[in-house]
């Protein structure tokens, strides 16, 4: 069965570390102390747990999904690698179309890496893929965020990004992409919740923006802030967002990528769309867009035995 808030004795933290470093665009795992989702220990000391071969041999934006039963995971990850080479240009108009996939039973024993190209032709990239499944639903979405309307022969675009999606039951069969969210501009990084029979979904626009719906599929999403991160962080990207294992709380944590990476939020009310700055937290060293997935006492002391900490 699938495991439930009673039993969740702590959280997993997948994340890359960005490309000022050789193996930094690869999947690292980190253990939060406990229940405290403001604490947390780098696994694997520091080193990285998942290695891309495949594609452009790194990836990036890693998030972990539990199926309905709690008795498999799949990570996907952007197919993406910045460092030698800085062509961010490249990766916007010309990168990659595919998503890297993983799968396991017990969050240690990773299957081989897979690689699926889900984006359409024409797409300039296919960025931070998530994953949402409605509840009582088998069918998973997968979302990510693609650069449209642009020249790859020419390396020029006039586009902008949009959010797409493609349906999965088994990450191996996918349907044909769909357009998802198309605001007029450039839109990346969504990540979505759902929360006492509400969605909440949290995009990185011109800013951080929430909205909530009463669905994956719901046509009227409505604005509840248009600048999260406001007055917390200067400018953010890489949002995540989680719920407490041990109270009505939720979190998100932004990425503040122009000065301190990282930064928490909290919230007692997710309609509210109001947030605030914890006093303390230590989250791991360097952590980039990534997700954070609860998880069962069993787990938590597996994860501790294969990786330390």
């Amino acid at each position: 069965m699938a495991a439930n808030s009673e039993q969740y004795a702590g959280y997993l933290f997948a994340y890359f570390k960005g490309e000022r470093y050789e193996d930094g665009e690869q999947v690292y795992f980190a253990l939060s102390e406990g229940n405290n989702a403001l604490a947390w220990r780098e696994l694997n000391g520091g080193r990285p747990v998942l290695v891309s071969t495949m594609g452009e041999k790194g990836v990036r934006d890693p998030y972990i999904v539990r199926s309905p039963l709690g008795n498999s995971f799949y990570l996907v990850a952007t197919d993406l690698r910045i460092h030698g080479n800085g062509d961010w240009k490249r990766a916007v108009t010309a990168g990659s179309r595919s998503i890297m996939i993983w799968n396991s039973s017990d969050l240690v024993k990773w299957s081989q890496q897979s690689m699926v190209e889900l984006a359409p032709e024409g797409a300039g990239c296919t960025w931070a893929p998530e994953v949402f499944r409605d509840s009582g639903s088998d069918v998973y979405n997968v979302f990510w965020a693609s650069m449209l309307d642009n020249d790859h022969s020419r390396g020029e675009t006039e586009g902008y990004h949009r959010m797409l999606y493609a349906t999965t039951k088994d990450f191996v069969s996918f349907s044909k992409p769909q357009i998802y969210m198309d605001y007029g501009y450039s839109v990346i990084d969504t990540t979505m919740i759902e929360a006492r029979g509400k969605v909440y979904r949290i995009t990185k626009g011109r800013n951080i923006i929430q909205e909530s719906g009463s669905s994956f599929h719901d046509l009227s999403y409505k604005l509840i802030n248009g600048n999260v991160e406001q007055p917390f962080l200067k400018q953010g990207e890489g949002p995540i967002i989680f719920k407490s294992n041990t109270e009505d709380k939720w979190y998100a944590f932004v990425d503040e990528y122009v000065d301190r990476g990282y930064v928490p939020l909290e919230t007692t009310d997710l309609s509210s769309g109001n947030w605030a700055l914890p006093e303390h937290y230590s989250l791991p060293a360097s952590p980039r867009h990534g997700s954070v997935l609860p998880v069962t006492q069993l787990e938590y002391d597996r994860l501790l035995e294969q990786y330390g900490g």
